[in-house]
């Protein structure tokens, strides 16, 4: 399984980024996609995720300002940041959870200038 990870770069405080992340190799349709980050010094943390029923989980710090979405079919998974703070400055990775298996991408860094 590979997970491929575009839409990161470097955006104004306040401002809106949508990453997406698409899925290859065999995967089932019972899987559990979702987006951890991991800020420079920090441990990763999980920031959504969301299953193939549309079951959909978000960090509390995030709650409001992130929507997580699906496309099943193309196996690929989106996130958008609104409001986005210098603090969300991190490395950005997906993740796909199957058969109890979890995969993650290499990572695609947001920055927030402030």
């Amino acid at each position: 399984v590979q997970l491929q990870a575009s839409g990161g770069g470097l955006v104004q405080a306040g401002r809106s980024l949508r990453l997406s992340c698409a899925a290859s190799g065999t995967i089932s349709r019972f899987n559990v996609m979702g987006w951890g980050r991991q800020a420079p010094g920090k441990q990763r943390e999980l920031v959504a995720r969301i299953t193939a029923g549309a079951v959909i989980y978000y960090e509390d710090s995030l709650k409001g300002r992130v929507t997580i979405s699906r496309d099943s079919a193309e196996n690929t998974v989106y996130l958008q940041m609104n409001s986005l703070k210098p603090e969300d400055t991190a490395v950005y990775y997906c993740n796909i959870l199957i058969n109890g298996i979890s995969y993650w991408g290499q990572g695609t860094l947001v920055t927030v200038s402030s």
